[in-house]
């Protein structure tokens, strides 16, 4: 492929939003146990920064994958849910779960 193709490769741009592994773990705690606190994406996600979180959250907003969602404004917390356009991710996250148990090793 020339150089700067990669605009034009579907596959190219859907990696840029969530091609890299704590976006897709976001994504699986997401599609599995549904909304989630920062905190709670701090929890399960052992080694990821809060920057790396925060940056990751962003993107996937400003992708229109996840909402951030209020639910107290004294003092203001949020939750992140997965929009519509989010859970149709979810065959993508099914077929690489089946792929890593056939074919990797705890």
């Amino acid at each position: 492929m020339p150089a700067g193709s990669d605009r034009y490769c579907p596959m190219a741009r859907s990696l840029d939003i969530i091609g890299d592994r704590w976006t897709m773990l976001m994504l699986r705690d997401l599609a599995l146990d549904g909304p989630r606190k920062f905190q709670d994406f701090e929890q399960s996600l052992s080694g990821i920064s809060p920057n790396t979180l925060s940056s990751r959250l962003k993107t996937l907003e400003d992708n229109g994958i996840v909402e951030r969602r209020f639910y107290s404004d004294h003092p203001p917390r949020a939750e992140y849910v997965l929009t519509a356009k989010g859970t149709e991710l979810r065959p993508v996250l099914r077929a690489l779960k089946a792929w890593g148990e056939k074919y990797t090793r705890p």
